[in-house]
C-alpha cells in the first residue's frame, strides 16, 4: 500500500516515563487509513508503550497524538475512553474474555457498553461469527473454545465496533505457528475489508512481513525498518 494524504493517527515526538525511567524517547508514527503497520522491537524497548500512548490508554509526557486532525493526548480520561469505545478496536495477547458469557455476549460487551440495546449488539455480533471461522460457537463460553478459537472472538470483538484504527498487541504470541498464521490471516483480512488502519506489535519477523511496513522500536525511538 503508497498511503497518500493526511494520516489516520499519528503519534509525534513522544516521550513517556515511568518514575526515573524514560521508555519513549523522541517516537514518532504515522498510520494512514487500511494501511498495516508492525512495531518491532525487544522486550522493554517501548514498543507497547508506543501502542498505548497512540490509542489513549496513556498519555505521553510530551510530544502530541493526532487522530483525524485532533489531538487525542489532551483530551480528558473520559473522553478518551469514549473514543477507545467507538473509534478503537484492541486485539492483545491473552483475549481476556468474561467467563461468565456466551463467545457471542463477549462480542457483542463494547457495543452494549457504548449504549447498544442487547439485542441489536448480539445481531451484530453473531454477523462476525461465520467470516471469522467461528459459525455455531456463538452460545459456548471462554473455556470450551480452543486458544485459536478464543483468539478469533477476541478479533470480532476489536471489529464489532466497526473501528477506524485496530491496535494488536502480540496477537499470535500465544499461539503456535500454524493457530497463528491463521488468526493472523483473519487479523489482516478484516482489516483490509473495512478499510480500518492496524498496528500490530509482534516480536516476529515472519508476521510483520505480512504487514505493508514495519517499524522498528529502540531505546525508546522509532524508525523505519529495511526489508530488503
Amino acid at each position: 500500500m503508497n498511503p497518500t494524504g493526511s494520516p489516520e493517527i499519528s503519534a509525534t515526538c513522544l516521550v513517556k516515563r515511568y518514575g526515573d525511567t524514560t521508555v519513549l524517547h523522541d517516537a514518532s508514527l504515522e498510520v494512514h487509513r487500511g494501511e498495516t503497520v508492525a512495531v518491532m522491537g525487544p522486550s522493554g524497548s517501548g514498543k507497547s508503550t508506543l501502542l498505548y500512548c497512540l490509542s489513549g490508554v496513556m498519555t505521553p509526557d510530551a510530544g502530541t497524538v493526532v487522530y483525524r486532525g485532533e489531538r487525542v493526548d489532551t483530551r480528558s480520561d473520559g473522553d478518551r475512553a469514549a473514543l477507545r469505545r467507538t473509534e478503537f478496536g484492541f486485539v492483545f495477547q491473552f483475549p481476556g474474555l468474561l467467563p461468565e458469557l456466551s463467545a457471542a455476549e463477549n462480542v457483542a460487551l463494547p457495543l452494549m457498553l457504548a449504549g447498544t440495546d442487547r439485542r441489536t449488539a448480539l445481531t451484530r455480533s453473531k454477523a462476525l461469527f461465520g467470516p471469522l471461522g467461528l459459525e455455531g460457537l456463538e452460545r459456548r463460553r471462554p473455556g470450551a473454545l480452543s486458544g485459536g478459537q478464543a483468539q478469533r472472538v477476541g478479533i470480532a470483538r476489536a471489529l464489532v465496533t466497526e473501528p477506524a484504527v485496530v491496535f494488536a498487541d502480540e496477537p499470535t504470541g500465544a499461539l503456535d505457528t500454524e493457530t497463528g498464521d491463521e488468526v493472523m490471516s483473519l487479523l489482516l483480512a478484516s482489516a483490509v475489508e473495512r478499510a480500518a488502519a492496524l498496528v500490530l506489535v509482534t516480536h516476529d519477523e515472519r508476521i510483520a512481513r505480512r504487514c505493508d511496513r514495519t517499524v522498528a522500536v529502540a531505546d525508546g525511538r522509532t524508525s523505519a525498518l529495511d526489508r530488503s
